[in-house]
């Protein structure tokens, strides 16, 4: 049985094209589940005019049903909470430079 860390893995494979973090370490998974062969995401993106709005969540649903044990994935993009830098982990800010103030 597949377990959530699987998945985690899987969905650090993920980047926003126009950043050089994965999805995971953005902070972009509010929640994430496995029920019955389903994997099922709750996300965000940077904002709600994100170009790649379309292909992340479809990125997604492509790594997840790579793994075993996984049927199918659904993703819902959310809006709430908002998306803000201070969600990217701190492997996330020393990729990107940033100083923990930001």
């Amino acid at each position: 049985m597949v377990t959530t860390d699987e998945v985690y893995t899987e969905l650090k494979q993920v980047f926003d094209p126009e950043i050089p973090v994965n999805i995971v370490d953005l902070g972009f998974i509010y929640e994430l589940k496995i029920e019955d062969g389903v994997c099922k995401i709750e996300m965000t993106l940077t904002s709600k005019t994100c170009p790649e709005a379309q292909n992340i969540p479809d990125m997604v649903k492509r790594r997840c049903n790579t793994l075993d044990g996984i049927d199918s994935t659904e993703v819902l993009i959310v809006w709430e909470p908002e998306w803000t830098p201070h969600a990217i982990s701190e492997e996330g800010r020393q990729i990107l430079g940033m100083d923990d103030d930001e």
